[in-house]
């Protein structure tokens, strides 16, 4: 299946500077910022510049260079907001949807890093 690029999502807009956004860190192909309704205290969300859909578009068509912000810029951010182990924290989730079956709400690829209090354990959601 051929991924098909809404340029009308969200975070298109976002990106394009048409919505605001309480920015955390942006570099060259990415793009973080805080979620509007947070699940936890610390709720950021990681785009990547680009137009792609969900991780596997992603990780099939992005540059090399895209690749390697984008991981970089997901650890960055875990640093900076001081929840990785690395920078004194507990730890931190990172969650990314892909399709219907995942409940993809934005199609654009997002990770949402969680932190701040004790997530619990992965749940298993009956069939």
């Amino acid at each position: 299946m051929a991924y098909e690029y809404d340029p009308q999502n969200i975070f298109a807009r976002i990106l394009r500077g048409e919505i605001p956004c309480s920015k955390v860190l942006e570099t060259e192909h990415s793009l973080a910022f805080r979620d509007i309704n947070p699940q936890a205290p610390t709720h950021v969300l990681v785009i990547p510049k680009g137009p792609y859909v969900n991780y596997d578009h992603f990780a099939a068509e992005a540059s090399e260079a895209e690749i390697v912000d984008f991981v970089r810029a997901v650890g960055q951010v875990a640093r900076e907001l001081g929840c990785a182990q690395a920078a004194g924290g507990n730890g931190y989730r990172i969650l990314s949807n892909a399709g219907p079956d995942a409940h993809q709400e934005v199609p654009h690829l997002h990770v949402h890093l969680f932190a701040g209090r004790f997530l619990g354990r992965m749940i298993r959601v009956p069939d």
